[in-house]
């Protein structure tokens, strides 16, 4: 009696099953899609109806028992199949894709939705609604992940069929890689940092063997690897620089903004490489080339593929140009910043370089005015102390005023000839005895020529520049003396519309506490000195070399600076146009 209700139970709860499963296979033929069916979240069919079922020899019920264990109805790429259910079910959003399946030995392509079925709230999904069509069958059995042979012509039918389904797990990958690539570069704005994580990010998300990214300036022909990523020992390209011209899919590239792959290039460092180029760009404007080196049993990529890349590419360019634009303006604001301290620490130099000699001229005038000094002679010495002191002065206001109207654009100069010797001679007079009162040797030499050496200037404005370099030689020299020498360069030019014969070059060298190498190129900027406090020390604005070299190229000439570094002395050297060639005593031309 007991083994007889159990097997009446039995029977009738098979029966129910039976009722149930046919129940739903109407109920999903009543969806009027051509394939239906729904899975759990390991693949395995739940239901399954299949209006060509019977035409191609299948059945439905063992399809729902053996599932993915053989070639009944089989994804051929299951595991990216399953990812995608698992994906599905995650993120409870539909998906739309093509996938091949392996169907009793034969390939068929469906075009397939996957829905997630809602559970109840709070708990997880775990079922799915496949709904789907017959796009294309292949009567043999091709396996669409066959790696690719460049010989074998059944290579092309493979990559044609390669699964869609793959390509949409891609989509979701390079969604997922734009993604971090967009958070990493929101984190910084160091363009080091920023090309570097993007190298290691497609390179390691996408298995590349090499992934190099090059800057580009428009207008540029060459560009330089910034940063590079590698799968193998491989001799490193970073710092290689390429003409543009000499590889033709950069070129394009640049020029189409477009992606492009191509297999084994000819004429390129990259040849035997399978290689994707994609230009960076801003607006339209291409910034930067990343070229990425793909496996060689790779698939051609396909148009969705190169638009997720150049997606990638476009969020890149993006980041470059705003991390340019903020590198920029950071460069701009301690420019300005520096301009503004560079001004003020001038302006108060020259305040002090005023007050100084004014305070002077104020207080020795005011001991004679209140009956100070004892007799004549101390009167005499007060007198001289106030006159040397507004001579002093007058020179601070001549620097200020020069510098003024040189900026201005309206320093007139008096051009024509100037005999050497005239202008050397007002020199040694003026600046021999402030020499000796240092205990300084102070030597002009001339060149040895058989006439008189004339050049082409301004005779005070040269006087002037002369005055400024011996003057700062005398300043910064504690010790030894100062060499004031010449010599002729005969080779011809023209200024101003006037041909010159040459030209007089005229060194100024002492032997004084002379500047750093780094420090050098300070010595002609504008406001700039290369030590505020030598400025206190030693006194002056800080403008001589600033309008003596401004002097000089309005008179078509050029001023250079040499030290060895501190301690070591300077050189001042600059040229004046010959006004004449000079006959010279020997046959030596100079330079």
């Amino acid at each position: 009696m007991r083994i007889t209700a159990n097997s009446q139970r039995s029977n009738l709860a098979h029966h129910k099953q039976d009722l149930v499963h046919s129940d739903t296979n109407a109920l999903l033929a009543a969806l009027g899609t051509e394939l239906v069916y729904t899975q759990d979240g390991a693949g395995s069919y739940l239901n399954f109806y299949w209006q060509h079922s019977q035409d191609m020899g299948l059945n439905p019920q063992k399809v729902i028992e053996t599932n993915f264990d053989d070639n009944c109805f089989t994804p051929n790429d299951k595991n990216t199949y399953l990812e995608s259910l698992q994906h599905i079910l995650k993120d409870l959003q539909p998906q739309k894709f093509q996938c091949w399946f392996n169907c009793n030995q034969q390939q068929m392509k469906f075009e397939l939705t996957i829905s997630p079925i809602l559970p109840a709230l709070g708990s997880a999904a775990t079922k799915v609604l496949v709904m789907g069509r017959l796009l294309q069958t292949q009567e043999s059995s091709i396996d669409v992940n066959t790696k690719y042979d460049s010989q074998s012509d059944s290579h092309k039918v493979n990559e044609n069929n390669y699964s869609q389904l793959a390509l949409t797990k891609n989509s979701r990958k390079y969604q997922q890689l734009i993604d971090r690539i967009t958070k990493n570069i929101r984190r910084t704005l160091d363009l080091d940092i920023i090309w570097q994580q993007t190298v290691n990010s497609l390179g390691e998300s996408l298995g590349l063997e090499r992934c190099v990214i090059f800057p580009y300036q428009t207008s540029c022909k060459k560009i330089q690897a910034i940063a590079e990523f590698s799968q193998e020992a491989q001799d490193s390209m970073l710092g290689l620089e390429i003409d543009i011209a000499s590889e033709p899919l950069f070129s394009q590239v640049l020029e189409n903004l477009e992606p492009i792959f191509v297999r084994a290039p000819e004429n390129s460092i990259f040849s035997q490489k399978n290689m994707l180029v994609v230009a960076t760009c801003h607006q339209d404007q291409p910034n930067g080339i990343i070229a990425a080196i793909l496996s060689q049993e790779c698939f051609t990529p396909s148009e969705e593929e190169l638009e997720l890349s150049k997606d990638v590419a476009d969020q890149l360019g993006t980041a470059i140009a705003h991390a340019t634009l903020y590198t920029e303006l950071e460069a701009a604001t301690r420019t300005a910043e520096e301009a503004s301290r560079l001004k003020s620490e001038f302006l108060a130099n020259v305040s002090h370089e005023i007050r100084t000699p004014l305070n002077g001229m104020i207080g020795f005038l005011k001991l004679i005015l209140d009956g100070m000094a004892d007799d004549p002679e101390e009167q005499k010495q007060f007198l001289h102390e106030a006159h040397k002191s507004s001579l002093h002065l007058l020179d601070v206001i001549n620097d200020i005023l020069d510098f003024a109207k040189i900026e201005a654009g309206k320093m007139e100069l008096e051009m024509g000839s100037v005999k050497l010797e005239d202008l050397f001679e007002d020199i040694g007079n003026f600046m021999g005895l402030q020499a000796e009162h240092k205990n300084l040797s102070f030597q002009i030499k001339t060149p040895d020529t058989c006439d008189e050496v004339i050049v082409y200037g301004d005779y005070q404005r040269l006087k002037q520049v002369i005055l400024n370099l011996v003057g700062n030689a005398i300043k910064f020299t504690h010790e030894g003396g100062i060499n004031i020498s010449t010599d002729i360069v005969l080779q011809k030019f023209t200024f101003q519309g006037k041909d010159f014969p040459g030209t007089l070059r005229v060194r100024v060298a002492d032997t004084g506490i002379g500047v750093s190498l780094d420090q050098q190129d300070k010595l002609f900027q504008l406001f700039s000195q290369v030590d505020g406090s030598r400025t206190r020390q030693y006194g002056g604005t800080g403008l001589g070399l600033a309008i003596s070299q401004k002097l000089v190229e309005t008179m078509g000439g050029e001023v250079h600076f040499y030290s060895l570094g501190e301690g070591l002395g300077s050189t001042v050297t600059f040229t004046v146009p010959l006004y004449q060639q000079p006959l010279m005593v020997s046959n030596t031309e100079g330079e």
